[in-house]
């Protein structure tokens, strides 16, 4: 069992910055893979980012390259800084935990890969 706690969101105005912090629990020993999702408003939710368990692999929404980062300092903290945020940004964004055996590639981008989820940060980005 894994507890995710996510951080950080907030109310930014276009073109501005935040960062996001998900701090894990728990038995962070299985933990491989680290991911954020985000489901706006009337809409599914998408996969934003993915970092792997040796932080040596990350993946990223095309929506979301170039502007946000993902890292991590070791199985506990998990961040996402967002840069250049605008309106279509806005949502409530989610961190999940993959666990070992760990997803690879293509698989990383997907929910179902992931075992344990945060309960979610509010990002709002106004124009």
């Amino acid at each position: 069992q894994v507890q995710l706690v996510e951080s950080g969101g907030g109310l930014v105005q276009a073109g501005g910055s935040l960062r996001l912090s998900c701090a894990a629990s728990g038995r962070t020993s299985s933990i491989g893979t680290m991911g954020w999702f985000r489901q706006g408003p009337g809409k599914e939710r998408e996969f934003v980012a993915a970092i792997s368990w040796s932080g040596g692999s990350t993946y990223y929404a095309d929506s979301v390259k170039g502007r946000f980062t993902i890292s991590r300092e070791n199985a506990k903290n998990t961040y996402l800084q967002m840069n250049s945020l605008n309106i279509e940004d806005t949502a409530v964004y989610y961190c999940a935990a993959d666990h070992f055996p760990m997803c690879s590639g293509y698989d990383c981008y997907e929910e179902g890969s992931y075992r344990d989820w945060g309960q979610g940060t509010q990002v709002t980005v106004s124009s």
